[in-house]
C-alpha cells in the first residue's frame, strides 16, 4: 500500500493543487523530496480516509470550517 500511495503522490503533486502546495513548501524548506513526497502520500491517505469515512464526494476547493482565517 506504501509503494501505491508514493506513486499517486507523483502525479498528485501534478494535478491536486493542496498536495503541489505542500509538496513544494517541503521542499522550500530545504528537505528532501522523497520527504516531500511522504508528507503528500500522508495527505492523500488522510483524504481517502475522510471520504470513506464520512461518506461525502471530494471537493477541491473545499475550506474547513474547523479552521479560522
Amino acid at each position: 500500500m506504501r509503494n501505491l500511495f508514493f506513486m499517486c503522490s507523483l502525479n498528485a503533486c501534478k494535478q491536486n493543487k493542496a498536495c503541489r502546495y505542500l509538496y513544494r513548501r517541503i521542499v522550500a524548506k530545504g528537505k528532501r523530496k522523497e520527504l516531500a513526497l511522504i508528507a503528500v502520500c500522508n495527505k492523500l491517505l488522510k483524504q481517502a480516509f475522510a471520504i470513506v469515512k464520512t461518506g461525502l464526494i471530494y471537493e477541491e476547493n473545499y475550506k474547513s470550517t474547523l479552521i479560522k482565517n
